[in-house]
């Protein structure tokens, strides 16, 4: 077993007034980045900019976004429902991963339950585009929020990634033969019985 310092180091932790706490990881077994990531400061600060982000679309596309939908001709206004529905599917599916993530981590859900939950999650469905040329049409905040959600939805799916990781399975160990001439021998047979 290899231990390491899962806190600060002596001088933070008096400073801190924080105990060091020493784990011990298993010399054959890899470590879950994913999953340390999951429980990490890093995932509340990523949960908290997917909410936020949610909150600042469905704000703008009920407000501002509705008044600057109204001005604009047919075919941008077709542009902008496709796009702006778009937008609600993925920061929902977005939002519905964090949140079953959250689950698990809080122990509000099991993770067999949050597998059930997570089968029903799509992200990073391919969706069908519509004419570049309607799109350079949209308002210029439609598009920040499709650009942004679109790198949360790639953060999010690289995590994803990372925790359903399977673990690499230790290298098997071949046994040695106990008469190497018959080993030897054994080889030879098969070279020539191929032929």
């Amino acid at each position: 077993m290899i231990e390491f310092d899962a806190r600060p180091t002596p001088e933070t932790a008096r400073q801190k007034r924080m105990p060091i706490e020493r784990r011990a990881i298993p010399r054959n077994e890899p470590v879950r980045f994913g999953q340390s990531f999951a429980s990490s400061e890093g995932f509340k600060a990523l949960f908290a900019e997917g909410i936020a982000l949610v909150e600042e679309a469905a704000a703008y596309l009920d407000g501002p976004g509705r008044e600057e939908a109204k001005a604009l001709t047919r075919m941008p206004a077709l542009a902008y429902a496709n796009e702006s529905m778009r937008l609600t599917t993925r920061l929902m599916q977005l939002a519905s991963w964090l949140l079953i993530q959250r689950a698990v981590i809080e122990g509000e859900m099991t993770p067999s339950q949050a597998t059930q939950q997570f089968a029903k999650v799509k992200l990073g469905e391919k969706d069908r585009s519509f004419d570049p040329a309607a799109l350079e049409t949209l308002p210029e905040r439609l598009h920040d929020l499709c650009g942004r959600s679109l790198r949360l939805q790639q953060r999010i799916m690289h995590i994803d990634a990372l925790l359903n990781a399977k673990p690499a399975r230790p290298a098997e160990t071949i046994a040695t033969p106990t008469n190497a001439v018959a080993a030897q021998w054994s080889m030879l047979s098969d070279a020539f019985a191929a032929r």
